[in-house]
């Protein structure tokens, strides 16, 4: 089978957007008002995720407070933080997210070989369990829109009550982001794509605890 849904999005990524990026000319005053906390790339240019999404300026402007306080404000550890961002992306095939975030994933102590591990999932060889209860914790969330009793009580040995809650939240954020990007195509900017996005190793239909009326 060459046509499965999850690898759409992947391809969408060498194609025209749906919806492309507000170009500079349109801003308005109102628009530069928006934009203008969003960090530069290096080349001086906004990231296309948030030219396309100013396209909507009153959710643009609701919308970024919470996304910047996840990012930069939030509880978790960076490196927490952007492993569960890396396996969201890997899950939605969310290829601009996992381009934007493998440089922050290297700047928060992922390792390279960590970054192409992150497909392989929770159950693969190299992980400490911290860091395969937060993978698994992604999966969950993906897979049954709930974190298991089993994995809740794993993350509440590292983590506070404000942990655990923004856990579920981050990885929430993150795949209402995948579904706005993907859905409008947009293009990953030119080197951000220095490692591919990996195919998901996921769990069977066995391991899903939910499914076995775990509350």
């Amino acid at each position: 089978m060459t046509d499965e849904p999850h690898d759409r999005p992947h391809r969408a990524a060498d194609t025209d957007p749906r919806l492309a990026p507000l170009p500079e000319d349109g801003w308005d005053p109102a628009t530069r008002q928006l934009l203008a906390p969003i960090p530069q790339d290096a080349d001086g240019s906004l990231a296309r995720v948030f030219t396309t999404l100013v396209r909507h300026p009153d959710l643009f402007r609701h919308f970024l407070p919470f996304g910047t306080y996840l990012l930069r404000d939030g509880r978790l550890p960076a490196r927490s933080r952007e492993l569960l961002i890396l396996r969201t992306a890997c899950n939605t095939r969310a290829v601009y997210e996992w381009g934007r975030h493998v440089p922050l994933a290297r700047a928060a102590g992922v390792t390279d070989e960590e970054i192409r591990r992150v497909g392989a999932g929770p159950d693969a060889q190299g992980w400490t369990p911290a860091d395969a209860h937060l993978l698994r914790a992604a999966d969950e969330l993906h897979r049954d829109a709930r974190l298991s009793t089993a994995t809740w009580s794993a993350l509440g040995a590292d983590h506070d009550e404000a942990q655990l809650i923004e856990i579920t939240m981050l990885v929430g954020q993150y795949h209402m982001v995948a579904f706005f990007l993907n859905s409008a195509g947009t293009q990953l900017e030119a080197g951000y794509d220095t490692e591919a996005l990996p195919e998901p190793v996921r769990a069977g239909a066995d391991m899903t605890e939910g499914a076995h009326g775990d509350a």
